[in-house]
C-alpha cells in the first residue's frame, strides 16, 4: 500500500481517501457452464487488483494505472460511454462505475482520482478483467456513500461487465466478492449463493500461465459458444415440447423436464446430431426465419456466424455440471482417496473442454501434458481458454521437485516464456473477498 500511496501523491498531488482491493480467481473445475445457469467450484487467489481513490468535488474521472503500458484516462462521470470494439483497460473500470450509478440512478455522481495497481497477469484466464470491474463497482459505491450486500455488489457487477459485450455468467464477479480466506465456494445461481468446499489437506493447487493471452471481450470464440448453447437450448426445448421461446439456458431445460444430469445426456444423444447445424437447419427447426434468428436469438457479435456445433457443447456442459457436484461431494466426504477422485475430475473435465467444447489450444495442451507427467493428479485449463492458464493438482511433498521441472520443461525451452517465467507459475491457497482499506 506505501508503494501505491507515494505513487498517488507525485501524480494527484494528494493523499489517497481509501483504498479498494478485488482478487483475481482459479475455476477448480465447472467451465463454461455458469452462462447456462449451473453451479460452479472456483476460489480467490492471492493476486489481485488494487485501487487507491480520492473523491473529488470536480464531476470528472481521472483513471492512471502503475504500469505505464496502461494510458491515463479521464471521463466525466455523468456520461459514460464505453467501447466495445475496443476492450481497453479503463472501459472495464467504467463497467462497475456505470453499474452502480444506474442502479442508485446517480444523477450527480462523486468525481474521483483513481490510482490502479494488479498483480493479475491480464488476459491468463484469472479473471483480471471482472476483478476490475468488482474494484470499480466497489470504489464507487464507497466514493458515492452507498452501501449494498455482496450478493447485489456481485449481481450488479456481473450485469454490468456486459457493457463491454461479454456474455458472462456471474461465476468470477461472485468469487471476487463472496471469497473467503481457506476455503474455495460452490456458487450457485438464481438466486445466487455461495456455500464453502474445503479443499483436501495433502495437496497444493498450482497455477500455470500458457503465456497465451486470451482476451474474452475482443474475440468472437466465447460468445459463439454462449450462443451455441443457447441454441441448444432452443432445440432441446422445441423436441420436448416446452415453450422455447421463454427457455433460455441449458438448466432451465432440466428444471421444467424434472430429470437428471445423466437423463439430459441421453436427451441430447436422442435430439441433437454431432454433426454442426448451419443456421439454415436451426430456423427450419424453430419454425422461424433467418431474420428472425438474427434479431430474437444470437448477439451483436455473433450475427455472420453460419454454423453451431450444438451437440458437443449440449454434452459438454451437462456432463460438466455433474462432475462440480461430485467434486463437491467428494471433498464433503473426504474419503482416503479423496485427491485421486478429485484428480481424476479435473482431467475429465480438461477432455471435454478440449474434446467438446474446443475451448483449448496447442500450447494449453502441452502445459497440462507437462504439468500431468511431472506429478500434477489432475490438470485443467481454467478461465475461458484459448489461452490463459491451467490449474494442477499437486501432492504438497511433490510441490518443489513440480514447479522446479515444469519451470525447465515449458518456461526455460522458449525465449519468449523465460522472462515471464516467476510471475507465471505459482501454487496458491484460497484467499479472501474484495475489500475497502480506510487510511488510519
Amino acid at each position: 500500500l506505501q508503494k501505491l500511496k507515494e505513487m498517488f501523491i507525485s501524480k494527484f498531488g494528494s493523499v489517497p481517501k481509501f483504498y479498494v482491493r478485488a482478487p483475481g480467481r482459479v475455476n477448480l473445475i465447472g467451465e463454461h457452464i455458469d452462462y447456462c445457469g449451473y453451479a460452479v467450484l472456483p476460489m480467490a487467489i492471492e493476486q489481485d487488483i488494487l485501487i487507491a481513490v480520492e473523491p473529488v468535488k470536480t464531476e470528472v474521472v481521472q483513471l492512471a494505472n502503475t504500469n505505464s503500458l496502461y494510458l491515463d484516462f479521464s471521463t466525466t462521470v455523468n456520461n459514460i460511454q464505453i467501447n466495445k470494439t475496443k476492450p481497453q483497460w479503463h472501459n472495464y473500470f467504467l463497467c462497475g462505475l456505470k453499474g452502480i450509478q444506474e442502479h442508485f440512478g446517480l444523477n450527480n455522481p462523486t468525481g474521483m482520482n483513481c490510482l490502479l495497481d494488479g498483480t493479475i497477469p491480464p488476459s491468463s484466464g484469472l479473471s483480471s478483467s471482472s476483478a476490475l470491474v468488482c474494484c470499480a463497482g466497489l470504489v464507487t459505491l464507497r466514493a458515492n456513500g452507498k452501501t449494498l450486500s455482496k450478493v447485489e455488489l456481485a449481481e450488479i457487477c456481473t450485469k454490468s461487465e456486459r457493457y463491454i459485450g461479454t456474455e458472462g455468467g456471474g461465476m468470477d464477479q461472485s468469487i471476487s466478492f463472496l471469497a473467503e480466506e481457506g476455503t474455495a465456494k460452490l456458487i450457485e445461481f438464481s438466486p445466487l449463493r455461495a456455500t464453502d468446499v474445503r479443499l483436501p489437506s495433502g495437496a497444493a493447487f498450482v497455477i500455470a500461465n500458457s503465456c497465451v493471452e486470451m482476451n474474452k471481450a475482443a474475440t468472437s470464440h466465447y460468445n459463439i459458444r454462449v450462443m451455441e448453447c443457447r441454441l441448444a437450448t432452443k432445440l432441446l426445448s422445441k423436441s420436448k415440447g416446452l415453450d422455447w421461446k421463454k427457455t433460455l439456458r441449458l438448466h432451465d431445460v432440466q428444471t421444467k423436464l424434472g430429470v437428471s444430469l445423466e437423463e439430459m445426456l441421453t436427451i441430447v444423444d436422442e435430439v441433437l446430431h454431432p454433426e454442426p447445424y448451419s443456421t439454415e437447419e436451426i430456423c427450419k427447426c424453430l419454425g422461424i426465419s433467418l431474420e428472425e434468428l438474427r434479431s430474437q436469438i444470437l448477439s451483436q457479435n455473433t450475427q455472420d456466424v453460419s454454423t453451431f456445433k450444438l451437440y458437443q457443447r449440449a454434452k459438454h456442459v451437462y456432463s460438466e455440471a455433474a462432475r462440480v457436484l461430485e467434486f463437491k461431494k467428494i471433498c464433503n466426504e473426504a474419503p482416503a482417496n479423496a485427491i485421486q477422485l478429485l484428480g481424476e475430475l479435473m482431467n475429465q473435465s480438461y477432455i471435454s473442454c478440449k474434446e467438446m467444447y474446443e475451448c483449448s489450444c496447442p500450447e494449453l495442451d502441452r502445459l497440462v501434458d507437462i504439468c500431468l507427467q511431472f506429478g500434477a493428479i489432475g490438470s485443467r485449463l481454467t478461465g475461458a481458454g484459448w489461452g490463459g492458464c491451467t490449474v494442477s493438482m499437486v501432492p504438497t511433498d511433490k510441490l518443489n521437485t513440480f514447479l522446479k521441472n515444469v519451470k525447465k520443461a515449458y518456461y526455460q525451452t522458449d525465449v519468449q516464456r523465460l522472462p515471464l517465467e516467476n510471475n507465471s507459475l505459482f501454487a496458491t491457497k484460497p484467499g479472501r473477498g474484495a475489500l475497502v482499506f480506510v487510511e488510519a
